[in-house]
């Protein structure tokens, strides 16, 4: 077996196994780490998503909302500052399509966050046909609502009053407000009278799936020893089909059938 492993074709198919090997390798870890993700997001939902409200201002800064502070539930007092939300496109909700309702809001600090305040479905003309919606509230309000970081640019030039993305440095672009380094999704909002104001269709609760990344990870573990596997079937095939052959050729050969004498062969004679 080792004589005939060191063989150029086998060495060659050795070192393809190898790297095959590898390959699984860092794609099983890749999908591990995707399985970790999500675990570590549910964790941070089970300790965040029903905890009491804290202020925002504890949670949110200028600077991006970090890992460990998403999904914090938080509160705060202000006004919009507009009553015309930015529409971001292409949001799924209740299995349909539509707009996410993004608006400016003044916090008592005089700092200003981005609050999505929910969704609206598509209008039947198309996207660039907005539907009606709730304008936000113009009195002052408390807010309730759980911190987001903001989301990368898709990098799409759209009509005014639309976003691709809830990309901050976009949506300050679209508002002409300096805003905070993350956004709001909106739980519920009421007026000093305790009024709930009309807000959109509210979001999907986050997704808590894990996904099927564990069990993949695993499938591409266990296939790294499968090369190294098929290389030793088949030297064990190779020896043995020579093996078979070198014994075919010393076997005696069988005598020569007689040759059939013809009834009319025996006349001729």
């Amino acid at each position: 077996m080792l004589r005939r492993f060191l063989t150029r074709k086998w060495l060659g198919a050795f070192v393809l196994a190898i790297l095959a090997a590898i390959a699984c390798y860092h794609l099983g870890q890749w999908q591990y780490g995707r399985h970790l993700y999500k675990a570590e997001r549910n964790a941070r939902l089970d300790a965040n998503y029903r905890a009491e409200p804290v202020p925002l201002a504890s949670v949110m800064t200028s600077s991006p909302l970090p890992l460990t502070r998403q999904w914090t539930r938080v509160t705060a007092r202000g006004e919009y500052t507009t009553t015309h939300p930015i529409y971001v496109r292409n949001r799924p909700n209740l299995g349909s399509t539509g707009f996410e309702l993004v608006s400016p809001f003044r916090l008592d600090t005089g700092q200003v966050v981005l609050v999505d305040r929910g969704w609206v479905e598509a209008s039947s003309s198309g996207a660039d046909v907005l539907p009606a919606a709730p304008a936000p509230p113009t009195e002052t309000v408390t807010l309730v609502g759980w911190a987001l970081p903001g989301e990368a640019s898709k990098g799409r030039k759209l009509p005014a009053g639309q976003l691709a993305s809830i990309n901050l440095p976009e949506a300050a672009r679209a508002t002409g407000e300096d805003l905070l380094g993350g956004y709001v999704r909106l739980q519920e909002e009421r007026s000093a009278s305790g009024d709930v104001a009309p807000a959109p269709t509210p979001l999907d609760p986050p997704d808590r799936s894990l996904g099927p990344h564990q069990a993949y990870a695993y499938q591409w573990w266990l296939t790294m020893p499968l090369g190294l596997v098929l290389i030793w079937f088949g030297i064990r095939r190779e020896l043995r089909m020579e093996a078979e052959d070198v014994a075919g050729d010393g076997a005696a050969k069988s005598p020569p059938r007689p040759k059939k004498v013809r009834v009319w062969d025996e006349e001729d004679g």
